[in-house]
């Protein structure tokens, strides 16, 4: 597993008009090729009227599966533009369509591949992209005479207070970045004195969503 990678927050679109020709972008996290492969079918046919329905996607930790189509645009004017745009912005199991309705106007090759740059480009940032950051819980229960102190500082830290729980003692919730385990461990133990019990939770995936100018890692 990742310690943290890039993908889209779900799933979304855009429009843009370009010399009168119609383009809008679909954008959907797909954690397999068979999820792309549906998703390019699903809008294929909703828009089975469109002049072009134009696909890219990035599948795997190490982008071991990519695919690009034209369908019918020149070639490399639009499914490898696309591509390059989800490569640009570094991210990861995520596909993109871009539906053409012809407005009458050749844009050229040159015309074509901004246009189907531009149209993923803005799909991606209405959808969101997000950051996927493997954390580890961390349950660290102590008596109520630490709580305050223990709050205040995580909430001034890096760390993630996750949830507290008052039952016999407190017991406190705390997402720590996959690897920093010992690390947190260290600073708890410094911090109260070691009057803590601190025991390693599930790792799981957190989103932190990533600003909309975001041009890649």
């Amino acid at each position: 597993m990742l310690n943290s990678y890039l993908t889209v927050k779900g799933e979304g679109s855009e429009q843009i008009t370009i010399q009168k020709s119609r383009f809008i972008g679909y954008v959907k996290r797909t954690e397999t090729e068979e999820e792309a492969k549906e998703f390019i079918q699903e809008i294929k046919k909703k828009h089975n009227d469109a002049t072009h329905n134009c696909s890219a996607y990035l599948i795997g930790e190490n982008d071991q599966i990519q695919k690009a189509h034209d369908d019918g645009e020149p070639s490399g004017t639009a499914g490898v533009p696309m591509l390059e745009v989800l490569k640009k912005k570094g991210l990861k199991d995520t596909a993109v369509v871009v539906t053409r309705y012809f407005g009458g106007i050749k844009l050229g090759a040159g015309g074509l591949i901004r246009a189907y740059g531009s149209a993923t480009s803005e799909a991606l940032n209405t959808t969101g992209i997000v950051k996927r950051q493997l954390m580890r819980s961390m349950i660290v229960k102590a008596d109520y005479n630490l709580l305050g102190k223990v709050e205040n500082q995580l909430r001034s830290s890096s760390y993630i207070l996750k949830r507290i729980e008052y039952l016999e003692n407190v017991e406190l919730d705390i997402y720590v970045e996959e690897g920093e385990e010992e690390e947190f461990t260290t600073w708890m133990v410094d911090l109260t004195h070691d009057q803590v019990e601190i025991n390693q939770g599930e790792v799981s995936y957190m989103e932190i969503d990533i600003p909309p100018d975001h041009k890649g890692e």
